[in-house]
This record gives structure tokens, C-alpha cells and sequence, in this order.
């Protein structure tokens, strides 16, 4: 007999469920740059480079690509339910990251803390989308670019909280990312799981490598794959240095009413908008034009800035970012969805997951690369962020290509 998901008495949170999934991932994925916001006040206090800030955020990426390998190979994402994994990720992450700013008193402490933060979100962000499917699985497509939108909002969020609490301590604004993270594990424990969730079939090996590995077997995925993995090269490394372009440009001089962190947020948080319009665009030209076009979008965005940043006026500067912090994100729901539908359903939720742990450990090498650059060349750093989209591009469309000719060489229609 199947057993029953877990919920609580009907309320208002399961009128709208994709949204209550959407505002946790909000606030549980603030976690994510909570130690970027605080960048300047960590170089002084610690005394530590540029370079040294990327390694923190290098620090989440490998805990987070950890994380994802565990859930995807040993199968412990389909043995709890969603929302108890949610929830205690959430919990965790707010723990570890309290921990970073109240107990951590020099570089080495503080990437201890950032890699397990990143261990936590990895039941956080992937384990959303399963929430979304035991929601609502005939709209997973539109949610995931609501979900992605979150993250991205999560992500900037703070760099708002830093604007806004100018005068507090780093250690508060940081726990206020703690705090918003409880506040979303709450909201997934009132609102539980959902009822579409398949049930888990007996010695499937749905975590085994090679069923996994069958999903790289189909062009479609690999190319998807392709598209995601440049997407990942140059997404996390730009909002890294998202404070650092800005505070070495002309915008911190010429726009003295609105602070670093002010204008890191508008920049980082308006790609939530672009997923959004992206998600809606999606529906009427397909998830492969949305996800070409702003990867394409936003590899012109970086040659421009790194062509033209010592030229621009301010407001130009200022909008080429916005427009680049737009369509650095907008691609990755619709790449996660072309990959969905490639690979076979029976190992959807691994695969996606190898698709996560593989396209964060290319951020780990990005960031560390463009941060050290920085260090040397400052905002001319930005040319390094170009080869991924490219790559991403060129790798889909000839992977495209090849298994088009395979199918008409084998005369299909």
C-alpha cells in the first residue's frame, strides 16, 4: 500500500504551493553569497585578497557539488521525503552559516563553515525541484524558471541586507541570511510534501553511476549538457565578482547615493526578471531559442564590458551590467529543461543531479580563475568569462548537428 505524503491540515500555503516552494528557495538559498556581501569588511578585517573571497565561494561550490553527488549516487534523495529533506538542510545550512560569522576568526575556519553551508543548500535546491514535481508536475517547466528566479534573488539578497544594514556589524548582516533561512524551512514543514511524487521502485539503482551514465548516451542531453556546463563557467564566477567590478569601476564615484552592495544587488537581482521573461518566452518559441539567445546575450554582454569598461559613462556601465546580470541566468532553467526531457525518465532525478554536481565543479575552477585574474589585471578579467559561453554555444549546436545527421543517415524522417 502506498504510504501517505506527509502534510499538514489544509491550509492557505497548499492553495499555492509552487509559490510558498519558490519563497523558500528565496530565502534558503540567501545562504549561498551571504560572505560576498560582507567582502570589503572581511579583506579588512582578515586581511585577505580578492583571490581569497572567490576561495570562499569556492568553498559552498564544493560542498555543494558534494552534496549533489551524495543524493544523486546513493539514492538518499528518494528514501526521506522531500520536505524533511528541505527542512533539515535548511536548518543545517543556518547553523553553519551563524557558525561562519560569529565563530570563524581567520580564512581557514571560515572555509570549513562555507563548505558545509554549501553541503546544506545541496538539499535545498535540487530537493525544490522534486517538491515542485510532488506539487504540481504538469507546470514543472514553468516553476523551474521560478525556482531558478529565486535562487537568483536568494543570491542577491545579501548584498540588499548589507545595503540596508550599512551600519551593522558583518556578523549580523550575515545572520540575517540565517534567519531568512529558517524562515523557509518553516514554510516547507507547514506546507509538506505533495501527492504526485512516483513511488520509489525496489532495487531500481536509480543512484547507481552507470544508470546515470546512460543519460550522457542521448545526443539531446549532451547537448543541453554542453549548453549548461559553458552557462555554469561564466554564471557563479560573474556574480563573484559582481561587487569587484563594480567597486573598481566609475560607478562607485559617480553614483555616490547608492553603495557597492546597493548596486550588486540590482545587478545579480534583476536575473530573476530574466528568467521569468524567459520562462514566459519559452512557452512560445521553445526552451532551445530562449537558452541560446541569452547565453549568446550575455557572452556579448561580457566582450562589451571588457571591451569598453574604461570608456563607458556611468549609465552606460550601469546598464550594460544590468542587461549582462539579466541574461546570465535566464539560459539555466531552460538548459535544466532541454536536459529533463532528453534523458530517460527512470534516472531524471540523478541525471539532473550529475548535470548540477558537474556544472558546479566548473565554477569552482571559473571562480578561482577570474578572482586570481582580477588580482593581477583588474576589470580585464571580465575576457575571461567569454570562453564558456562560447564554448556552450559551439558545443550544442555541432552536438545538435552530428545527431541530426545520424538520424537522416539512418533515414529518419
Amino acid at each position: 500500500m502506498a504510504q501517505r505524503p506527509f502534510s499538514y491540515p489544509p491550509s492557505i500555503l497548499a492553495r499555492r504551493p509552487v509559490a510558498v516552494i519558490a519563497l523558500a528557495q528565496l530565502l534558503g538559498t540567501s545562504l549561498w553569497f551571504s560572505a560576498n556581501s560582507a567582502f570589503e569588511e572581511l579583506t579588512r578585517v582578515w586581511n585577505v585578497s580578492a583571490a581569497e573571497i572567490g576561495w570562499l565561494t569556492g568553498a559552498v561550490q564544493s560542498g555543494f557539488i558534494l552534496g549533489t553527488l551524495i543524493l544523486a549516487l546513493t539514492g538518499l534523495a528518494d528514501r526521506f521525503r522531500a520536505s524533511h529533506l528541505f527542512v533539515a538542510s535548511a536548518l543545517l545550512g543556518a547553523l553553519f552559516n551563524a557558525l561562519f560569522a560569529w565563530s570563524a576568526q581567520g580564512l581557514t575556519e571560515a572555509l570549513l563553515w562555507r563548505f558545509l553551508v554549501g553541503l546544506s543548500l545541496a538539499g535545498i535546491y535540487p530537493v525544490g525541484m522534486k517538491l515542485v514535481v510532488s506539487w504540481a508536475p504538469e507546470r514543472t517547466g514553468q516553476a523551474l524558471a521560478q525556482l531558478v528566479a529565486m535562487l537568483t534573488l536568494g543570491t542577491a539578497l545579501p548584498h540588499g541586507l548589507q545595503e540596508l544594514g550599512a551600519d551593522l556589524s558583518w556578523q549580523v548582516v550575515i545572520s540575517a541570511s540565517s534567519m531568512l533561512a529558517l524562515a523557509g524551512a518553516g514554510l516547507i514543514f507547514l506546507l509538506g510534501d505533495g501527492a504526485h511524487l512516483p513511488a520509489r521502485q525496489a532495487g531500481s539503482g536509480s543512484g547507481s553511476p552507470l544508470r546515470v551514465s546512460e543519460a550522457f548516451k542521448e545526443p539531446l542531453f549532451r547537448a543541453a549538457a554542453w549548453g549548461y556546463f559553458g552557462h555554469m563557467w561564466e554564471l557563479y564566477a560573474f556574480w563573484t565578482v559582481v561587487p569587484l567590478l563594480v567597486a573598481s569601476s566609475v560607478l562607485v564615484s559617480e553614483t555616490s547615493s547608492i553603495g557597492v552592495s546597493g548596486m550588486a544587488f540590482g545587478v545579480i537581482g534583476i536575473g530573476a526578471l530574466g528568467c521569468l521573461i524567459g520562462g514566459a518566452l519559452s512557452r512560445r518559441f521553445g526552451s532551445a531559442a530562449v537558452a541560446l539567445s541569452a547565453l549568446a546575450l550575455s557572452c556579448l554582454c561580457a566582450v562589451l564590458f571588457a571591451l569598453f569598461w574604461r570608456s563607458l559613462p556611468p549609465v552606460g556601465l550601469g546598464l550594460l551590467l544590468l542587461v549582462w546580470g539579466a541574461s546570465v541566468v535566464a539560459d539555466s532553467p531552460q538548459f535544466s529543461a532541454l536536459a529533463a526531457k532528453a534523458c530517460p525518465p527512470a534516472i531524471i532525478g540523478a541525471s539532473l543531479a550529475i548535470l548540477n554536481a558537474i556544472g558546479f565543479a566548473i565554477t569552482v575552477v571559473s571562480i578561482a580563475a577570474v578572482t586570481a585574474l582580477f588580482e593581477r589585471v583588474q576589470l580585464d578579467a571580465a575576457w575571461l568569462l567569454v570562453p564558456g559561453p562560447v564554448a556552450g554555444l559551439l558545443g550544442y549546436g555541432l552536438t545538435r548537428k552530428r545527431a541530426a545527421s545520424r538520424l537522416k543517415s539512418k533515414g529518419a524522417p
